[in-house]
Parts: structure tokens; C-alpha cells; sequence
């Protein structure tokens, strides 16, 4: 009976920790899936300093923050493209990864491509805002009516193995290699240990990202490590349109005390007075040289423009060496970073040799340059390009004291490469990061990153060649598009429109001299193509306004250039990949005498997107420079 009895206790036992085991394992399962309905900011290595887990509140309609209502005071009309995103607050995005692409340009380096499985792993604070808000902070964007919502798409292309475009007529190709953060190499012992000795307070924790949202992490193709077997990455299964695009800027403009430094000094202060003399900005009737409706608000954007020219001091760090530091590429599709490497530091008007007076802390790498210099062909890695950039940091953080006042908050880059969002994670993912690659999903921060235009530049000896195109009584083709069909969206692109009379929808074009007839295609059409291909972002988007042709930009989830500032949606169309069937009749319900105001106002907003030898107002150089220094502002609290 004893025995019985025993043995009946001991089964009872049994049962009661195997349900406290179930119980423990459904809390924890719980707290896994809840966490995007809280406020987590996670360091990269799992979570905050002190390891805190607060709320988060979902985003809010355009022109709010929270509950509270933002006033019109930029003097401009609100959007009509309201779209709520309290959904997409309870998202996360994979963040600190990039699917990288790069093009073969016959120096032997054949380019691979990385998907990775991490999850970026920070969360916004979107706390009410504070009474300082100016009414200025309000929605400021133009009525645009060029965002268009269709059917979903049916029986979507596979992702095709074929080498991605260098340009309309040359190769960028794409293979998978695993990148996950147990793939990243140990820091170099001697850096560790000057790093552990460079400070005798601690550093202050990484400051929280604006107010951003960042979305669910869907990552498509993972290959494992070694494998080397060519994936492309499939279409998203979170879409941020551009309406809700523009609702995170206005968060993360109203997000008062985002990426604040912890030290207090002249430097600092002048950054706040920078911010409360943009946010009251007055209107003003003389804007020479400058079209309203481009812009998001013309009087605050010539504010910050004229306070960028009469005060921003930029310190550029002496450290690295050539070919990958100090130089870049002039040429080609990864020129934006070479063009604005070389003309920074050739300025005498924003570099300072004192970086105790800098606003801002240039790191001067290229990212194209890593990848040629140091990627192994065929080794389906690019684990050393990231440990290499993350030793520079060390050395920076170990030689001097300002990285680690701001955990690198007033620090910023500049890179092209489709491989920069994994190369600049990290150390430098807390730094302005200016990226052509501005993905949403792979981990671009709207408000805190900055999108870089992608330009193709034909001649470095001269940049502006074959500017220009034909008025729209001449353009006689509705919409062009020539170039690999690698990617799902460009499969099927062609798939539905390849054969329209009324379109030129082509693959790889016929390679001749000069891209003449890519170019004339492009000055003779009315709408110009510009589809994602591996990754979001592409060349066409510059071209395009480079030969006057109105954009049609297909490419879901990328974060249009200068974004701060253009209010896009007055002078592009935007098609979701979705809505591909639907192409043809989007473009023709638009108005000729739409189309003609759009066609002038691609033809004003031209002088923002040139490269010249010697820099000139509202230039490239100056409008990169300036959503850099107006991204800063706005990370700093208000006095």
C-alpha cells in the first residue's frame, strides 16, 4: 500500500513538472511573439544595457504622432494619403544584413551574394511628444496621387539565376553566401585590448533609433554557409508604401531626444539652436532657384540649407589607408560614393582639420574599393569585409574620444555598394549611414539613415554628358525599360508588357558605344522604368531624371533618395510590384496635362541629382551633405 501509494506520488510529481515545464515553455513562447507590440531597444548583441523590455506604441495616421495632432504650420497642404500603419508597428524587419550585388567589370572579381537570418532586433521609442513640438512638424506633403493600389499579382515569376545589371547594357551579379552574426570572425586581439583600456568611464549605451517602424523579418532564401548555390530574394511579405513612408519620417522628425549625445558642449548646442530655428522656420516668398512643390516644405528645407552653408563644421578622420579608404570609383554605377569622397574632402568651406568643432565625423571608406580589395573570388563570404570594417571602428574608438561620447551618433558614411547595409553593421549601424541599398527590410532607418542616389556616370572627365531629353510633344514611346531579368519583378515585367506595342519593354540591350541607344530610349519616352532587380534600388532612378523621362519606380519597400527633403510623389509614379498587370492603364489614366507638370517639375528637380567638378548650390555633393546634417539635427533633443 505504501509501495502504491509512493509510486502514485511520484507520477503526480511527474505530471506536475511536465506541466510547469508546458506552462514555462508557453510563457516564453508568448514573450517571443509579443515582442513586437513592445518597445525593445537591443543592442546588436540582444538587448539593451540594462536589459529593459518596455512598450511600444503602434504608429499613428499620417499627420499625428501618438495622439497627438500635428498642426499644419509648414505652410503646406497635408497628404490625402492618410494611411493608417498601427499594423506596422507590430512588425519587425530584418535589420543589420544586406542582400548584396555587385557587377563584374573584368578585373576578375566575380561578386557574390549574401541573405541573412538575422533580425534586426530594435524597436522605437513613439512616445507622445513633447509641447515643444513646433506646429511646424506637421504632415508637409504635396496631394500626390501616383501611389496606386491593384489587384494582387497571381502566379508570381520564380527568382531566375542570371547575373544582375552593371548598367542597362552590363552584368551585376549575385550569389548567396551565410552571414549570420555566429559567422563573424573575433576582433583582432591587440584592438580588443586597446579598446578595453581606452576609457575609464564607461560609454554611454547606443542611443535608441528615431521613431521608426520596423517590420516584420521575412527573410526568403537562405542558403547555408558554403553552400554557394545562387538564390535571389523573394518578394516581401510586409509592404511599406510611400504614404506610410512618409507617416516614420514624420515620427522620427518629432522624436525629440532620438540618437542625443550624452555629453553637453558649444558643438552640441549649436546643433539644437539648428533645430529650433528649422522647425520655426517663417514662410518666405523669395525661394530663387527653387521649385515648392518638390519639396516636403521649401522655407524649412532653405532654412536647414542656409544654416548647413553658415555653420556645419565636418572632421574627416585621417585614419585608413588607400585604395579603400580617401578615394572612390568616378565611374559607373557606384559613383556616388567615390564623387562625394573626393569633393568632400577636397572642401574648404565644411572641413574642419578640429574635431572638436565638428557638427559632424566623415569615415571616408568605400565601399565599393572593400569589396575589390579584399573579397575572396568564389568564397561565398564577405565575413572579412565585415571584421575589416569593424577593426577601423576599434581603432578610431581606441586613438580617439569621439565615437565613444556618441556611440557614433554624429558619425556618417558613405556607400553605394549593395553589400554596405552588412558591412556597416554592428558598430556602425548607430551612425548616419547614406546607402544606395535603402531597403526597408534589410534594415535602412528612416529618419536615422540616409538614401544615397545612385548614380551611373558615364565619364568621370565629364559627369553631365548627354544631359538632358526631349519635350514631351516628342517623346512618342509610353514607357521604356531595357536590362538584365534577373530578380522576381523584372520576369515579370516583361512577361506581361514585352510585347505591347505602345511600350518598350525590353531584356539586356544590345551593347553599343556610349549606351546611345539605351539613352535615346530614354529621351524619347514618356515613362521610364525603374524596377528593382536583386536588391531595391537602381541606377534608372537617376538616369531617368538625368534624361528628363518621368519615373515609374516599381521596386516595393525602397526608400526613394534625399527622402528627407522631396516630396516624390510630385514628379514620380509609383507602382507596387503587385500592380504589374496593371501598368499599362496607371499610365495612361494619367492626364496629358498631368503628365506635363510632372514632366517640368523632373526637369526642375534635376539640379539635385548632377555631380559637378567643382561643387555649385543644390548640387549632389551639397543635397547628400544636407540630408546628412539635417538627419543629425533632428537626432539631438530641443533646448
Amino acid at each position: 500500500m505504501d509501495e502504491s501509494f509512493r509510486q502514485l506520488c511520484q507520477a503526480q510529481s511527474r505530471r506536475l513538472l511536465l506541466l510547469m515545464a508546458v506552462t514555462l515553455a508557453l510563457v516564453v513562447a508568448v514573450q517571443y511573439f509579443e515582442l513586437p507590440y513592445t518597445k525593445v531597444f537591443t543592442s546588436n548583441y540582444g538587448t539593451s544595457k540594462n536589459g529593459s523590455f518596455p512598450t511600444e506604441r503602434s504608429s499613428s495616421k499620417s499627420g499625428m504622432v501618438d495622439n497627438v495632432t500635428l498642426s499644419n504650420g509648414f505652410h503646406s497642404k497635408h497628404t490625402e494619403n492618410g494611411a493608417e500603419i498601427s499594423n506596422i508597428g507590430k512588425q519587425t524587419v530584418r535589420g543589420n544584413e544586406s542582400e548584396g550585388k555587385i557587377n563584374n567589370t573584368g578585373n576578375g572579381c566575380v561578386p557574390e551574394k549574401a541573405s541573412s537570418k538575422e533580425p534586426c532586433g530594435l524597436f522605437s521609442d513613439l512616445s507622445p511628444s513633447d509641447n515643444r513640438i513646433s506646429s511646424n512638424m506637421s504632415s508637409v506633403l504635396e496631394n500626390g496621387d501616383s501611389v496606386v493600389h491593384g489587384p494582387s499579382l497571381d502566379g508570381a515569376s520564380k527568382h531566375q539565376n542570371v547575373t544582375k545589371d552593371h548598367n542597362p547594357s552590363y552584368g551585376r551579379g549575385g550569389f548567396v553566401d551565410d552571414l549570420s552574426p555566429t559567422a563573424l570572425p573575433p576582433m583582432d586581439s591587440k584592438l580588443r585590448s586597446s579598446k578595453s583600456s581606452m576609457n575609464t568611464s564607461p560609454a554611454p549605451a547606443p542611443a535608441p533609433a528615431p521613431a521608426n517602424v520596423y517590420l516584420k523579418n521575412t527573410v526568403a532564401s537562405v542558403s547555408k554557409k558554403g553552400s554557394g548555390k545562387p538564390k535571389s530574394k523573394m518578394q516581401p511579405k510586409v509592404v511599406v508604401s510611400i504614404p506610410e513612408m512618409n507617416d516614420l519620417l514624420l515620427q522620427s522628425l518629432a522624436s525629440l531626444h532620438a540618437g542625443a549625445s550624452t555629453w553637453s558642449s558649444k558643438v552640441q548646442q549649436e546643433v539644437i539652436s539648428a533645430k529650433s530655428q528649422i522647425m520655426h522656420a517663417l514662410d518666405t516668398k523669395d525661394n530663387s532657384g527653387l521649385y515648392p512643390s518638390l519639396y516636403r516644405n521649401v522655407s524649412v528645407f532653405k532654412r536647414s540649407y542656409e544654416l548647413m552653408e553658415s555653420m556645419l563644421k565636418v572632421y574627416i578622420y585621417k585614419e585608413g589607408k588607400k585604395p579603400i579608404f580617401h578615394q572612390g570609383k568616378l565611374d559607373g554605377i557606384y559613383a556616388s560614393e567615390g564623387w562625394f569622397i573626393k569633393l568632400m574632402e577636397a572642401n574648404k568651406r565644411f572641413v574642419t582639420e578640429d574635431p572638436e568643432k565638428a557638427h559632424l565625423l566623415f569615415l571616408p571608406f568605400s565601399s565599393r574599393l572593400l569589396e575589390l580589395t579584399l573579397y575572396v573570388r568564389k568564397s561565398h563570404s564577405r565575413t572579412n569585409l565585415i571584421e575589416y570594417m569593424r577593426n577601423y571602428v576599434d581603432t578610431i574608438a581606441a586613438k580617439h574620444p569621439f565615437w565613444n561620447r556618441s556611440s557614433g551618433s554624429d558619425h556618417f558614411l558613405v556607400a553605394c555598394h549593395d553589400w554596405a547595409p552588412a558591412e556597416t553593421r554592428g558598430h556602425l549601424l548607430n551612425s548616419i549611414r547614406a546607402l544606395c541599398n535603402a531597403d526597408i527590410e534589410v534594415g535602412f532607418n528612416i529618419g536615422k539613415d540616409v538614401s544615397l542616389p545612385e548614380t551611373y556616370v558615364l565619364s568621370a572627365k565629364d559627369p553631365l554628358k548627354s544631359k538632358g531629353g526631349n519635350p514631351p510633344s516628342e517623346r512618342h514611346i509610353l514607357a521604356f525599360f531595357a536590362g538584365q531579368t534577373h530578380g522576381y519583378v523584372r520576369p515579370i515585367l516583361l512577361n506581361h508588357w514585352g510585347k505591347d506595342p505602345d511600350m518598350k519593354i525590353f531584356g539586356p540591350m544590345p551593347q553599343v558605344k556610349g549606351n546611345k541607344n539605351y539613352i535615346d530610349h530614354m529621351k524619347n519616352s514618356k515613362f521610364c522604368i525603374c524596377a528593382r532587380g536583386f536588391e531595391v534600388n537602381s541606377p534608372r532612378v537617376v538616369e531617368a531624371i538625368f534624361y528628363e523621362c518621368v519615373l515609374v519606380i516599381i521596386s516595393d519597400n525602397f526608400v526613394p533618395p534625399l527622402f528627407e527633403i522631396l516630396n516624390w510623389e510630385s514628379f514620380a509614379v509609383f507602382v507596387l510590384e503587385k500592380d504589374i498587370p496593371n501598368l499599362k492603364s496607371i499610365l495612361v489614366s494619367i492626364s496629358e496635362e498631368r503628365y506635363v507638370e510632372m514632366h517640368k517639375r523632373v526637369k526642375m528637380v534635376q539640379q539635385h541629382f548632377l555631380w559637378h567638378a567643382e561643387p555649385v548650390k543644390y548640387d549632389l555633393f551639397h543635397m547628400i551633405l544636407h540630408s546628412i546634417w539635417y538627419t543629425r539635427v533632428f537626432q539631438v533633443g530641443t533646448a
